[in-house]
């Protein structure tokens, strides 16, 4: 089972319907609605995103000569099925995995089709192997440098495709994978980050290693702060720390092969 977020969005040439009050060849939103359903239903019983928006879209160009270009956004929910004593469960579902999937397809009536996918919410922490040092440190400057430290975030991701993809859900995955191998390391010991910078870029280059097919990775990471708490009636040993929505960093950047033009982050 899966569960899609589907937004359309049409260029046409529409100006007499600003202009004139004329609605002659608009595309309503009932029809695009129900072409969302229609075209889901036409496609294999397994489907990735990419294959739906893909498919989507073509479907606007095809079916409507007015529309110049069709954009087609898709969210996937992360729901898993359920295993009760060890055995997968014939029809109950949760939704426990920690990222959720996207892509953007924008198929335009020359055929040219751009796709650009990616994750959201996904949340990763490490209790250890971070810390933050030889920052600039003046007058307004409170933050003391640190070698050990809680390093999380809320990962955003998306990444162009520019090659032919022969497996959308296994690049997605190999993806996925490269960014958890980078950000964890080896789990016996990890890998130190100095910073998020320095991890993220790190990140981008594993999954570009890792799949061939894709030219331009975008990535922000704002740091989810974990501060040391000091109990009232005892000292902190490095065992209760708060959750904060102070103000924090947030960092971004795009990574590109040689060549490539960075994509839009979305």
């Amino acid at each position: 089972m899966v569960e899609w977020t589907v937004s359309t969005m049409l260029e046409s040439d529409m100006a007499h319907a600003f202009i004139s009050g004329s609605n002659k060849d608009m595309t309503a939103t009932d029809t695009q609605k129900n072409l969302v359903y229609f075209v889901g239903k036409q496609c294999p019983r397994r489907c990735s995103v990419e294959q739906y928006a893909i498919a989507l879209a073509k479907k606007f160009v095809e079916e409507y000569p007015k529309v110049s270009k069709a954009k087609v956004w898709v969210e996937q929910a992360p729901w898993e099925r359920v295993f009760v004593n060890g055995k997968p469960h014939n029809h109950g579902f949760m939704q426990s995995a920690p990222a959720t999937r996207t892509t953007y397809v924008e198929v335009d009536d020359k055929g040219n089709v751009n796709i650009t996918s990616g994750l959201k919410d996904f949340k990763v922490l490490k209790t250890t192997q971070s810390g933050y040092e030889g920052f600039l440190h003046d007058q307004y400057t409170l933050l003391p440098d640190v070698r050990d430290r809680i390093m999380a975030t809320s990962v955003t991701s998306t990444w162009k495709y520019t090659g032919v993809v022969p497996d959308y859900d296994a690049a997605y995955n190999a993806a996925k994978a490269a960014i958890v191998d980078a950000f964890y390391g080896p789990p016996d010991k990890g890998v130190y980050s100095p910073a998020v910078q320095t991890t993220l870029y790190q990140m981008a280059n594993a999954v570009l290693d890792r799949v061939p097919q894709i030219g331009s990775i975008f990535f922000n990471m704002p740091n989810l702060h974990f501060l040391p708490c000091n109990p009232v009636t005892s000292k902190f040993d490095n065992d209760i720390y708060v959750a904060t929505s102070e103000p924090h960093g947030n960092i971004e950047a795009t990574v590109t092969r040689q060549s490539v033009q960075p994509h839009c982050k979305l």
